[in-house]
């Protein structure tokens, strides 16, 4: 087998040690050095010297939880770095040890049998770091909120039967009138905006509870956190934007496909950069985020297509942008949902859907373009013919014969 990389290395990395292997070929023998290091900062200076005296030009990593990337920080920019798959570099069955898992490495690596994953350079590593933490801090919010619903039912006071958002400014002020203290209806009520759609009868009768010193107590803590949380949330928001300033044209663009908002457009560039050249193709990046039927066959018989896990921060976000765009009306993405939706049903089409977003995210960061909307009868115009056969085989099936003229 052709032999790629004359001198390599395989890295083992764990949470406190590194196993390192260099794969050395001299003339026609092949020798192998290895060792192993702290992941401390002086063990991986240690690493990167080491690996500097035998002259390594590539060197390979298993993507272990984040325990590779101080490993990676540490080397990158002395050496040709690559992260890798687990899953795609699985060592043949049999006696296993940290040091064969890292000559493994540098062999598949020596022969060019290491399929490189994504590793977006710092600035895109910052910002996907904050929209991860964003998204899991909402996630929270949205818990501490069920815990408050479950205290005013707890407390049988039916809020949420009549006012629709919790957290909106009647709803905070109707939670912070009850941990003051207050629990008269009538008080209550007082404390909202005066525009809520409920009448007052249900209303009243949604406010009348027995609550308690320790529902007050729940309803404070709870409302503290959340409070706590949205002051994090702004802080990140912050931060965003500050680093996104660089690509705001790129993000504004983003943010003309339809269902994509502003935080769709921010996780977007978080999660798969600016460069669209590591994509050879759309279809590429559709694949790599999980989007598109898997391929699996024997013997001539197709088994699973189920979409794998992919990229899972893009691809929830993508899938929830689906939802959106196949409810605006008059777009291409809406059309195409519901010409899915009838044959594969509504959740095939909005992943379909969501791949065609990203595909047009590939070519706007790419090339810089606006999004241009194909229209809602794209596929009525694409084959008028199919369209006309189908429905004239509607017609006759209900009784009727139909006479076709090509109208001038």
């Amino acid at each position: 087998m052709e032999v790629l990389h004359e001198r390599c290395a395989g890295l083992d990395v764990h949470k406190d040690i590194v196993v390192a292997c260099a794969r050395m070929r001299l003339e026609a023998t092949v020798r192998y050095a290895k060792a192993e290091f702290a992941t401390t900062t002086r063990g991986l200076l240690a690493l990167a010297d080491w690996l500097e005296e035998h002259r390594c030009t590539h060197v390979a990593m298993e993507a272990t939880g984040v325990y590779w990337k101080p490993v990676w920080h540490a080397l990158e920019g002395r050496f040709e770095l690559l992260l890798v798959n687990p899953a795609h570099a699985r060592n043949v069955p049999g006696r296993k040890s940290d040091v064969s898992d890292a000559q493994w490495l540098a062999d598949l690596l020596a022969h060019g049998l290491i399929r490189p994953s994504f590793v977006p350079p710092q600035p895109i590593q910052e910002l996907r770091g904050l929209t991860r933490t964003r998204k899991q801090l909402v996630r929270q919010v949205a818990r501490h909120t069920l815990r408050i619903q479950k205290t005013l039912e707890d407390a049988n006071l039916k809020i949420t039967g009549v006012v629709s958002d919790l957290l909106a400014t009647s709803g905070r002020a109707i939670l912070r009138a009850l941990i003051a203290g207050e629990s008269d209806p009538e008080r209550l009520l007082e404390h909202t905006t005066g525009r809520l759609r409920a009448s007052r009868e249900r209303l009243l009768e949604g406010l009348r509870g027995r609550v308690t010193e320790h529902h007050r107590f729940m309803l404070r803590l709870h409302l503290r956190q959340i409070e706590a949380l949205e002051a994090g949330i702004a802080q990140l928001e912050r931060q965003i934007a500050r680093l996104l300033r660089p690509f705001r044209s790129r993000v504004e663009q983003l943010t003309t496909i339809p269902g994509v908002s502003e935080t769709v457009a921010h996780v977007l560039v978080a999660e798969i950069g600016m460069d669209m050249a590591r994509f050879p193709t759309p279809g590429h990046l559709v694949s790599w985020a999980g989007l598109c039927p898997r391929l699996d066959e024997s013997a001539g018989k197709p088994r699973s297509t189920r979409v794998r896990h992919g990229a899972p921060w893009l691809k929830t976000m993508l899938v929830s942008a689906g939802w959106g765009a196949a409810s605006s009306r008059g777009t291409y993405l809406r059309a195409q949902f519901q010409r899915l939706k009838t044959r594969r049903g509504p959740k095939k089409a909005v992943v379909a859907v969501a791949a065609s977003i990203l595909t047009a995210a590939y070519f706007i960061l790419r090339d810089g373009v606006p999004y241009q909307d194909l229209g809602p009868d794209y596929f009525d115009r694409r084959d008028r013919a199919s369209v006309v056969r189908r429905l004239r085989r509607r017609i006759e099936a209900l009784g009727y014969r139909v006479d076709l003229h090509q109208v001038a």
